[in-house]
């Protein structure tokens, strides 16, 4: 079946520039929302791509809906994390070939470093079209091996000092990158910026990271992250939430708000049963836990015969646990991140969330691709590799008033910032630039 409607061929008919942008998971169909409807704003025509990564309704349907997104294409993907990556570069290259054709210059907007931005980028490159890359430049930092055994060491030796664990935690020498984690995500994000023509990074020192790769000062564009227009009028709307009626037990705060679902978590027995004794061991103590199941927690339950423990867990902790599947509607968990008294996960977007409503952050994770929010304070590491520490650290950080305080370090108004500069800087290849142009021979 074609791809190409009668509906993209209207709305592209009287069009020079056909700005294509790209969703597939949950994560980037919020992040991409406002930028869709920015473009739309100022008069841009515009084609809403769907990889089909994430649809179901929880992952992808209840944020079209919320967010408003009609969407143009929409792909039906299927088979494993490589033959779906291979299905979307074959069909987004139908979509391309068609708008070149027709002599359009499109303008791909890629998210982040999922498999679907990294397969529509590339596929793009093929045909001579470079992409607006949001969210460049994420680059894993993990502490130095000497750093977290020090503070282990401590642990052991009874002397364990969180100020210290906080304080050097927001120093940049800390840390070092090369951190093949989180995965594919490391190889995605490295992959998209060769294939890209505009960087829109979050913050300077992911712009120093694509400073120090050799990528052109003149392509990149401090912006903030979109997260944060979303984030924002969530913050706004949490008042409509019916969230706190579903689960009153959350209503009065002082929860933790857990969800984990990166595949070098889940896949790891070891690391997945620390992070669930460590949750295990906090409900045990009287700390109230919210845990929020994606489907791959679902399958980590199954595949490491877990399912009878953590509904046991519920069972027998009914005022200190919920456990459950994963909310459609972002305005909910917004509502919910914004009342409690700390976010643990090992999601970029939560971390980032955290951030800006300003709720404490663990990320169960031996480093981070948002390492920014470790320098701010408003995140730490948790190392997962000893239940007793995790839970020392996860403690200490719980209702943290620093953390807290720290304020929005992704900005606000993102999307216009990007819309603004795109439309500044494109030209008539788009964003593809020849060496004719890279040097000067010729301008826009």
């Amino acid at each position: 079946m074609s791809l190409i409607s009668q509906k993209l061929i209207d709305k592209i008919a009287d069009a020079t520039y056909i700005h294509i942008v790209t969703i597939g998971t949950k994560p980037d169909i919020i992040k991409q929302a406002p930028l869709y409807h920015k473009l739309i704003e100022r008069g841009e025509t515009v084609l809403l791509f769907h990889t089909g990564q994430h649809y179901d309704y929880r992952y992808s349907g209840g944020v079209e809906d919320e967010f408003g997104l009609d969407v143009d294409v929409r792909l039906k993907i299927d088979g494993d994390l490589a033959q779906k990556t291979a299905q979307m570069i074959e069909q987004f290259g139908e979509v391309l070939r068609y708008l070149l054709e027709q002599k359009k210059v499109p303008v791909p907007y890629v998210h982040g470093d999922t498999s679907t931005a990294s397969a529509i980028a590339y596929c793009a490159m093929m045909y001579g079209v470079a992409s607006v890359h949001v969210e460049a430049g994420i680059r894993t930092l993990t502490p130095r091996k000497e750093i977290y055994h020090h503070f282990y060491q401590s642990f052991k030796d009874g002397t364990f000092d969180w100020n210290e664990y906080y304080r050097v935690m927001q120093d940049i020498d800390t840390y070092t990158r090369g951190s093949m984690e989180p995965f594919p995500e490391q190889v995605n994000t490295r992959m998209i910026e060769p294939a890209a023509g505009f960087y829109a990074t979050p913050v300077d020192i992911t712009k120093q990271f694509l400073l120090s790769e050799g990528f052109d000062e003149e392509k990149i564009h401090i912006v903030g992250n979109t997260i944060a227009d979303p984030t924002l009028q969530a913050i706004k709307d949490a008042e409509q939430s019916d969230i706190f009626k579903q689960y009153p037990l959350l209503e009065d705060g002082n929860f933790i708000m857990a969800s984990f679902h990166r595949r070098e978590t889940l896949g790891d027995e070891k690391r997945f049963r620390a992070i669930m004794e460590c949750l295990e061991k906090l409900i045990q103590n009287g700390y109230k836990v919210l845990l929020l199941s994606l489907n791959g927690t679902e399958q980590a339950f199954d595949k490491y015969e877990m399912r009878e423990w953590v509904e046991n867990l519920a069972k027998n902790h009914p005022e200190h646990f919920i456990y459950s599947q994963a909310w459609a509607y972002h305005k909910d968990v917004i509502a919910a991140m914004k009342r409690c008294a700390l976010v643990a996960s090992d999601s970029g977007g939560f971390q980032e969330e955290a951030n800006i409503v300003g709720a404490p952050c663990v990320t169960f994770r031996y480093g981070s691709d948002r390492g920014e929010s470790f320098i701010a304070g408003a995140n730490v590491p948790i190392p997962l590799h000893d239940v007793d520490f995790m839970y020392e650290l996860v403690t200490h950080a719980y209702n943290n008033e620093d953390m807290r305080a720290v304020g929005n370090i992704y900005g606000e108004n993102v999307s216009e910032k990007i819309v603004d500069a795109v439309l500044e800087q494109l030209h008539e290849d788009g964003f593809y630039t020849t060496e004719e142009r890279r040097l000067g021979l010729i301008t826009k």
